[in-house]
């Protein structure tokens, strides 16, 4: 047990000491009269959209949201909803708000900073929450290991592939605004470079998407296809979205279950289409714990306690653009092929019900899911 938590244990029983103390001296005149209790401290929360991924008003709008109910702390969570400048109108109405502490997930780099300008100028700490705001101030950022789920997607795609030498890849990324995009794809990188120098693999083109736009992704990967003569045997897509998007183009080629196709997120809609045999592998990122660790840590800045904050911050991120190391909580991710979609069912992560509708009855019979 560190020094600082044996502090805040020693501070914690001291005040309830004295609450007693105080009380029974009262003993004889009636009740304790307790002070007047002060308006909650309000953390303010700037989600990102409501298309690149459904995780954002599906899991993480209403688990911060029970976190901070139940800590007696008013969540005040808007959804930028892909505008920059809705962004910033969010962020300005929460600083006049004066919230205790802000919690962003940057739509950019550029937008995430100056917002982070104007809440250190009114001496609100700021969380980067899932995204890095690359430059920026933020005193802390909660999110996962991209690094490692982008090698995640590449040995999946590699396992999919089998031995299949001079196997032709395209790479459809995420935004080149998202830092974490970036780190995605230096770890699918990590794997396939050397794959790709020695003509073990062939790339045809590794294509970043902007906004993470689904429909873009499409169009993006169907142009490299036919380019390409309607050649490919792997796609490493960034996430489940823009899975879709390329099944939606390969079915049209009629090759959607034979070309692997990788993506993240572990969406309902991400494993249906792994159970179905047309994506090959999703990464799941456990949204619930981290919208606990972040929630945890905007509580203790909301309190005043930063002691407390550092001890949950235990990891470094790098930015390499501010040149310096942000405190935080990185989290780790795994690798879901078909035979492990039913771990998610048995966790509780997604409810077989949800999965197994319409034409995945069998599919989800042979894997054991709809018994739970």
């Amino acid at each position: 047990m560190n020094s600082a938590f044996m502090r805040r244990r020693v501070m914690a029983s001291s005040a309830c000491l004295l609450f007693l103390v105080s009380a029974c001296g009262d003993a004889g005149q009636g009740s304790p009269t307790l002070p007047a209790r002060g308006p909650k401290p309000i953390v303010g929360v700037i989600l990102p959209d409501r298309t690149t991924s459904t995780r954002w008003e599906e899991q993480d709008r209403p688990l911060l949201t029970q976190a901070f109910n139940y800590a007696d702390i008013e969540p005040f969570m808007e959804n930028a909803e892909g505008d920059e400048a809705k962004f910033a109108q969010i962020a300005d109405e929460m600083i006049r708000r004066k919230v205790k502490v802000l919690m962003i997930t940057p739509l950019s780099a550029a937008g995430g900073l100056a917002v982070q300008k104007k809440a250190k100028a009114a001496n609100i700490p700021v969380i980067d929450y899932d995204r890095v705001t690359l430059g920026g101030q933020a005193e802390y950022h909660v999110g996962f290991d991209s690094v490692n789920v982008g090698q995640l997607q590449a040995d999946g795609l590699m396992e999919c592939l089998g031995n299949k030498p001079g196997a032709q890849i395209i790479e459809i990324e995420g935004a080149p605004t998202d830092h974490n995009a970036t780190l995605f794809t230096q770890g699918q990188k990590s794997r396939l470079s050397s794959k790709y120098d020695t003509g073990v693999l062939k790339l045809v083109k590794s294509q970043p998407v902007a906004d993470w736009n689904n429909e873009l992704g499409g169009q993006l990967f169907e142009q490299i296809l036919n380019d390409n003569n309607g050649k490919v045997d792997g796609v490493v897509a960034a996430n489940d979205g823009l899975a879709g998007a390329v099944i939606g183009v390969l079915k049209k080629k009629n090759l959607a279950g034979k070309v692997p196709v990788t993506g993240q997120d572990a969406t309902v809609d991400g494993l249906r289409a792994v159970l179905r045999g047309d994506q090959c592998v999703t990464v799941y990122k456990p949204v619930r714990d981290e919208a606990e660790a972040a929630a945890r840590l905007a509580i203790a800045v909301a309190r005043g306690d930063l002691d407390g904050a550092d001890d949950l911050a235990t990891g470094n991120l790098r930015d390499p653009v501010a040149r310096r190391d942000i405190k935080s909580v990185l989290l780790g991710a795994t690798l879901i092929k078909k035979d492990s979609v039913r771990t998610l069912v048995t966790e509780g992560i997604v409810k077989p019900q949800e999965l197994c509708a319409g034409d995945l009855a069998q599919a989800c019979a042979q894997q054991d899911i709809l018994g739970g």
